[in-house]
Order: C-alpha cells, then sequence, then structure tokens
C-alpha cells in the first residue's frame, strides 16, 4: 500500500540534538510513527523530559557530540539499547554568531565539531550494521547558509557548507549498500538557535516576506519531508538536499 512506503514503524532510530528544537521535534515524530528511538544530548534533564513525552518505545543517552574522541563509545551506547540503529539524524547544532572579525579559534571548532564533524564520524561508526542488513537512512541537517551569506555566521556557513557536500559524499561512498544520505535544509522555525530571530518581530516579518509562501517554518512542516527520507519512499533518492524553507532560497 501506497502508505507503508512513509512508514518507520519497527524501525530503530537514532536522533542527535533530541533535547531541543528541530532535534527534539524529530525524535518525537518517529517515536509517534512507530520507530524505536534514541535521543542524544548533552542536557540531562531537557532529554529526560523528551523521553517522558515520546513514550516507552524512546530512551536517552546523554552524550556530547563535540567530543571526536568519545565517538566510537557514544555509538556502542546508542546500539546497546534496541541494537543497531536503522535511520540517524544528525540534529545537534551550534551557532555561535561571531562576526568574521571576531571569530575565534574556539568558535570555529566548536562550530565544526558539533555541524559537520560528529555528522561523519558517528555515522562512520554506525553504518557497518547498515551495511550488513542492507538498509539505512542518514539524514543531515544543512541549512539556508549552505547556500546563502548571513551577518555573522561564518563558521556556521562554512559547517553547513560542508555538510551539503559531506551529505553528497557519504550518499556516494554507502548507497550501494542501501544507505541512502539526504539532508533537511530547514529555513527559520522557531527554536532555540532562532530566538533571537523571532524575538524581533521586524526581522521575523522580513524573512518571512523573502519566501515564496509567505510565512515562516512552523514545526509540523518538517514532519512529512523527515518520514519521507526516513522511509521506504525515498529508496531511489540519495546524496540530496531537501529545502523545508517554504521557498526561501528560490527567490
Amino acid at each position: 500500500m501506497a502508505g507503508d512506503l512513509f512508514s518507520v514503524a519497527g524501525r530503530v532510530a537514532c536522533v542527535t540534538g533530541a533535547s531541543s528544537g528541530l532535534g527534539r521535534h524529530a525524535a518525537l515524530v518517529l517515536a509517534r510513527a512507530g520507530a524505536r528511538v534514541v535521543g542524544v544530548a548533552r542536557r540531562r534533564a531537557a532529554l529526560e523530559a523528551w523521553q517522558e513525552e515520546a513514550g516507552p518505545d524512546a530512551v536517552a543517552v546523554v552524550g556530547d557530540v563535540a567530543l571526536r574522541e568519545s565517538l566510537p563509545d557514544l555509538a556502542r551506547q546508542i546500539a546497546s539499547r534496541f541494537g543497531p540503529p536503522d535511520i540517524v539524524v544528525h540534529a545537534a547544532g551550534l551557532n555561535t554568531r561571531e562576526p568574521a572579525d571576531e571569530v575565534t579559534p574556539e568558535g570555529w571548532e566548536a562550530t565544526l565539531n558539533v555541524n559537520l564533524t560528529a555528522p561523519f564520524f558517528l555515522s562512520q561508526a554506525l553504518v557497518p550494521a547498515m551495511q550488513a542488513r542492507g538498509w539505512g537512512r542518514i539524514v543531515n541537517f544543512a541549512s539556508l547558509q549552505s547556500f546563502r551569506a548571513f551577518p555573522g555566521g561564518i563558521a556556521y556557513g562554512a559547517s553547513k557548507g560542508g555538510v551539503a557536500q559531506m551529505t553528497r559524499a557519504m550518499a556516494e561512498a554507502w548507497s550501494a549498500y542501501g544507505i541512502t544520505t539526504n539532508a533537511l535544509g530547514p529555513g527559520f522555525f522557531p527554536t532555540e538557535l532562532t530566538a533571537a530571530v523571532f524575538g524581533d518581530p521586524a526581522r521575523a516579518a522580513r524573512n518571512a516576506a523573502q519566501t515564496c509562501i509567505g510565512r515562516n517554518g512552523r514545526m509540523q512542516d518538517i514532519d512529512g519531508p523527515l518520514l519521507f527520507l526516513c522511509s521506504d519512499a525515498s529508496a531511489y533518492v540519495t546524496g540530496q538536499i531537501l529545502m523545508v524553507d517554504g521557498g526561501f532560497t528560490a527567490r
């Protein structure tokens, strides 16, 4: 049946950044769609609140994806809960918003570690089990800044430009094993990362006017694209960046 194409029931999913924002929402969507979900984030209290809301088929793993040396151990913790994941959603993100003349080495490293390095090395650790099964879905998070330059966004934009190319390269490396890799590119959604934007009504209105649809994103706008990329519906789609931005990048 056509509806089964979008099913993730019975799949095991891992979502990083599950304690807040689009990561939290994605982890809830997958759990409510029947997947067993491992949520990963640094903040224990917020992550446990997500777990309680997500229900009995959700577990929390407290970990910092920015610590590259700990990623193999984090991958083992993730796989120990429901078995190795079929679906990995890399939603953890960091934006220091430092102007180009004020970017520090520490801010640059932290941004790239979370946004670019962690998705690759965590995927690398989890891919062998997907290869053995001949099925997997990796969903990265790209951004408007994968394609546009924003003020104060040079480190973030560099990392998200890297995510776009990494997505294509991961697809080239692993798609022959039945593992597709794609990315979602959200526009402006009301999250912790965009609190400053939505806290300025005039700025939020300007962003909404830039879209073709005429409004900023609502959390539920991510649901369909996410389930598409995590399910059999996208079996012949790989290496793509699906912009969920109301047409912001079309103008």
